[in-house]
This record gives structure tokens, sequence and C-alpha cells, in this order.
């Protein structure tokens, strides 16, 4: 059940996250405005170190370097998400990336990438996506003001 709550709060957290780095990339500029969130995120990270009672730095030296690119990746995806919602509306915006994510969350299950367990992408799976693509499409073609 804490896997569904996390869930949730992570993707509104997502959701709001992402609307306002882009009003706050309107004033200061899309790279300001990462610049501040990322190193937000790494002043409170480290502080959260201190108190963190699993830390194993060696463990850096032990892991797949591959890995370690997910700081790459954080600033990807801020930018990407200031630039979808600034160019679309929210809500699309964060369904197209939600359809991205579900495709691609599907591609590691299925081929097991970077060491996932594979899960079989069956076809209620693929009803599934599709639904949810038809849903962004709906979404997406909706007057405003409808």
């Amino acid at each position: 059940m804490l896997g569904y709550l996390f869930s949730i709060i992570a993707g509104a957290a997502m959701s709001f996250q992402g609307v306002m780095n882009t009003r706050l990339g309107e004033k200061v500029g899309i790279f300001a405005s990462n610049a501040y969130v990322q190193g937000t995120a790494f002043a409170l990270s480290l502080l959260a170190l201190l108190f963190a009672k699993d830390t194993n730095f060696n463990g850096f030296a032990q892991t797949n370097k591959i890995y370690l690119f997910g700081g790459v990746l954080g600033l990807v995806i801020t930018v990407t998400v200031m630039l979808s919602i600034k160019n679309l509306s929210p809500v699309v915006a964060i369904s197209v990336i939600l359809v991205s994510q579900l495709i691609c969350a599907a591609l590691i299950d299925a081929f097991g990438i970077l060491n996932s367990e594979k899960v079989a992408f069956s076809w209620n799976k693929y009803i599934g996506a599709a639904l949810m693509i038809c849903g962004v499409i709906l979404l997406k073609w909706t007057p405003h003001g409808a």
C-alpha cells in the first residue's frame, strides 16, 4: 500500500514542480531556474545525508558506472518538462510524459534493462497503453472552454 501512496505523492509533486519550474523559468530563464531547482535539491539531499543511516560511499566504486548517469537524466527531465509545459498545456504535457514513462517502463520490464527483473508485456498492457495514448489525443483535441 505504501508503494501506491508514494507513487501518488511523486506524481502530484512532479506535476506541481513542472508548472512551478516553468513559471520560474519564464521570469529567470530555463537554465537559471534549473540551476536553482537542482541546487536546492542538492542542498536538501546533503542535509538529509547527515541523518541517513544506510549510506555506503564505497558503493559508488562498486556500482555499474552507467547508473551514475541518473544525475544527468535529472537535468534532462527538469529542462524537458519545463519546455513541454511551456509549449503545451500542463495536462497535455504531463499526459504525454506519463505515456512515455509507461512505455519506457514496459520496455525496461520486458527486456530486463538495467538489471531489472523481466516482466512480460501482455495483451492487457498493450490495451492499457493504447487507451492512455487515446486519452492524450482526446485531451489535446478537446476545445478550450468546453
